[in-house]
């Protein structure tokens, strides 16, 4: 108890939290804040305070997780926002030089669990993919679009926000009737079937994971576009052929610093001389690091989270051309929380699908990315690439231009949608 009253002494800096210890005692850290929420938390036996002083980073999930941690007052989102809150990505004051010693340390356990071989890569997605359908319907929008929305008002629905996020991308993409159009980590084909919709372009869309396969091809062929949208089980290191365009979401998390020269690589020897690609990924803003133990355990074994210092050396390697950067600060903050909304709304069902640890596992995993987001060292990256630097506009009006029409195309269709079911509704 003494151990994890002072780490919490130093921690919680500002917001108050009460800890109920199982003898009864109770200690408060931190002063009221309006700005956040009161938290109560009791433990239910005498080894997980000392459990998790020890292992802070494994240890407070799991006792959440077994229900040894329980949230009396507030929820674990405001337990995880008060701790966060002390040690913001933008504190101030004065920067001292990394310990040597602790830095080599992260290193190597980051290199160990970095190796990501073909074999491996298939089992650690399906740890994470090849859940219920169920369950991500139940979180996820419509479309089952499993990545970083893009918010143009905060406000936005999270359907809005992802569809948004779509006509982003296809502007990015400088699309045109005919191209071939690979995309490397399809999901449940949302993104392979807008594309194919909105710019009529032949794809094919590759993922690890046996479910989202068979989704995506149901998806295909209920459209009636299966001949020209097409998905396989593939490795990213095992496909053929030619492509004009490339486009990879959420997928380059799950490769590992070890394989980033062979991805580009890949994907240079893969995109037409003028072809364009377009890499949206998770990305670190201070620098390379290593992946939290437990979600490496329980939530997505074998991932890591790149810096841009570790993107970019690798795809200039591969004479790959940053033509555009963009960096999405908030948008996955803003599309967590209504993941984290819908996961807590429909606890029953998720409980009911598994059991009450799992949705205590699911709802930790949400509640500490969403606060990496909001203000650890998290973000969102898109990089533009080309092999020829002739092959785009030299401004980025064509971008503009291209998602706005893309905007007006999805209202348009909507409309017509809606007055179609009223007419024969």
């Amino acid at each position: 108890m003494a151990l994890l009253d002072a780490m919490l002494r130093r921690v919680i800096k500002r917001g108050q939290l009460t800890v109920i210890y199982a003898d009864g005692r109770q200690q408060s850290f931190g002063q009221p804040d309006p700005a956040l929420k009161p938290v109560t938390v009791r433990f239910v036996d005498k080894a997980t305070p000392r459990r998790i002083a020890r292992w802070p980073r494994i240890g407070a999930g799991e006792a959440y997780m077994d229900g040894r941690l329980i949230v009396e007052n507030g929820d674990i989102l405001d337990l995880i926002r008060l701790v966060r809150n002390g040690n913001p990505f933008e504190r101030g004051g004065k920067l001292e030089a990394p310990n040597p010693i602790r830095r080599g340390v992260l290193d190597m356990l980051g290199r160990i669990d970095r190796l990501n071989w073909s074999r491996r890569s298939k089992r650690n997605v399906a740890h994470h993919y090849d859940l219920s359908d169920r369950l991500y319907d139940l979180f996820l929008d419509s479309d089952r679009q499993y990545s970083c929305a893009y918010f143009t008002d905060p406000s936005n629905s999270l359907e809005q926000a992802q569809a948004d996020k779509k006509a982003h991308i296809a502007a990015k993409l400088a699309l045109r009737p005919g191209l071939k159009v690979l995309d490397i980590g399809c999901g449940w084909g949302g993104m392979a079937l807008y594309l194919n919709r909105v710019a009529n372009v032949d794809v094919l869309g590759i993922t690890l994971s046996e479910e989202q396969l068979a989704v995506a091809r149901r998806r295909a062929d209920e459209a009636g576009v299966s001949d020209r949208v097409k998905f396989e089980l593939l490795d990213y290191r095992a496909v053929t052929g030619e492509f004009d365009r490339i486009v990879s979401v959420g997928m380059f998390e799950h490769v590992g610093p070890p394989h980033y020269r062979t991805f580009f690589r890949q994907c240079r020897n893969l995109l037409s001389e003028d072809g364009v690609m377009l890499l949206h990924t998770i990305g670190r803003m201070g620098g390379p690091s290593t992946t939290d133990a437990w979600t490496a355990k329980y939530i997505f074994p074998g991932g890591y989270i790149p810096a841009l210092s570790e993107i970019v050396p690798a795809s200039e390697a591969s004479r790959m051309i940053a033509s555009d950067v963009e960096s999405l600060r908030l948008h996955y903050a803003l599309t967590i929380q209504h993941w984290y909304d819908r996961t807590v709304a429909h606890r029953a069902e998720i409980e009911a699908l598994y059991d009450s640890r799992f949705f205590r596992m699911w709802q930790f995993y949400l509640a500490g990315a969403l606060t990496s987001f909001e203000g650890g060292g998290m973000c969102n990256y898109q990089i533009q690439y080309i092999r020829n630097r002739r092959t785009l506009p030299i401004t980025r009006d064509y971008m503009a231009e291209a998602e706005a029409a893309l905007r007006r195309q999805e209202a348009s269709d909507g409309k017509a949608q809606i007055a179609e079911r009223r007419r024969f509704g």
